[in-house]
C-alpha cells in the first residue's frame, strides 16, 4: 500500500485564477476547510505544487487517519462521502504564510499536518 497525503482545503476563491479553481474542484476540494486523501504519486505531487497557495498538505498517520475517519465521515445511501468536513483551527492560523514559519500553514506541513488536523476535529 502507497502512502496517503491528507490535502486540507484552507484559502477561498475570491478573485482567483480559474485553472486553480478548476483543480480544486477536480480534488473535492470546494470549500475552505475540506479535506480529501489522496495517494502520493507523480501525478498528486504535481497538481499540488499547482495548487500549494491554497491548500495544506502532508502524510497522515495511521491512528489520525482512523480519528479523522472516525469523526467526520459522512454517510449516504450509496456509501461515504469522499472528503471531509473540518472545523476553522483552535488557535487560529496564518493562512497566508506557507509551512515552516511561526503559525504558517500553506503547502507542505510534513508530520504537522497530524497536529492541524486534530485541532481541526
Amino acid at each position: 500500500m502507497s502512502t496517503q497525503i491528507l490535502i486540507i482545503r484552507i484559502a477561498g476563491l475570491v478573485d482567483r485564477n480559474s485553472d486553480v479553481q478548476e483543480a480544486l474542484f477536480r480534488m473535492r476540494l470546494r470549500r475552505k476547510y475540506t479535506a480529501v486523501l489522496m495517494e502520493d504519486n507523480a501525478e498528486t505531487r504535481k497538481l499540488l505544487d499547482f495548487v500549494r497557495n491554497f491548500v495544506a498538505y502532508g502524510p497522515i498517520s495511521a491512528e489520525m487517519l482512523s480519528e479523522l475517519k472516525a469523526k467526520r465521515t459522512q454517510k449516504t445511501k450509496s456509501g461515504e462521502k469522499p472528503f471531509f468536513r473540518l472545523h476553522p483551527p483552535r488557535g487560529g492560523i496564518d493562512s497566508k504564510i506557507h509551512a515552516g514559519k511561526k503559525k504558517g500553514v500553506l503547502g507542505d506541513n510534513k508530520e504537522k499536518i497530524n497536529d492541524l488536523v486534530r485541532r481541526m476535529l
